[in-house]
């Protein structure tokens, strides 16, 4: 019949709620398919009618600074704030910093909008740090008076053991500290495979 619902179950024990394992299931009514491990608790996967693939327990997040962070300190590396979660599916960011769940690719992206660069600064840097590898982008300010404004786009699939952590940093060259992380740059990633 459309209204029910299939379910192959995987049992662990024969009686109480650790009975099953994990589930398949099918809605006739919806036509879609759920797969699920680890208990009757929340939908890991979901296949709808159009075959759209939904994983809501898939390790996700997108993050923003609160507010600006000015006056980066010059001739060091400075972390960069990301104090609100626009969301943290899996909640594996915290304190500005990735924690990944498990070993696999993660793609990760940054946008990062610095206000007040300083021509006189030799470069700019912004990293995507990583416990494997840095990813980062260059950026010479020479643009023959202080510029209002510039933004670092840096994406990439990087290789990640599980606990590896991820975070954003910038580094400027000399000149004066007077250049300010504005609040409209975003640090996101989502676990691919």
């Amino acid at each position: 019949a459309t209204t029910h619902r299939a379910i192959m179950a995987f049992a662990d024990a024969t009686s109480g709620d650790g009975r099953y394992a994990g589930y398949v299931a099918y809605d006739h009514n919806t036509d879609a398919m759920t797969l699920n491990g680890g208990g009757a608790g929340a939908v890991m996967m979901q296949i709808d009618s159009a075959g759209h693939v939904t994983m809501p327990l898939q390790s996700a997040f997108r993050a923003k600074p609160s507010s600006d962070q000015s006056n980066i300190a010059i001739d060091s590396w400075v972390d960069i704030a990301f104090g609100t979660e626009a969301f943290d599916q899996n909640a594996d960011f915290a304190s500005s910093v990735f924690t990944a769940p498990v070993t696999g690719r993660y793609q990760l992206s940054l946008t990062l909008r610095v206000n007040n660069i300083d021509s006189a600064a030799a470069f700019y840097q912004a990293q995507i740090n990583t416990s494997n590898t840095n990813y980062q982008e260059t950026l010479d300010p020479d643009f023959g008076q202080d510029n209002s404004y510039f933004t670092f786009t840096l994406s990439i699939l990087a290789d990640m053991d599980a606990s590896d952590t991820a975070k954003i940093r910038m580094f400027q060259s000399s000149g004066t500290s007077q250049t300010d992380v504005s609040n409209d740059s975003h640090f996101s990633g989502v676990l691919v495979c």
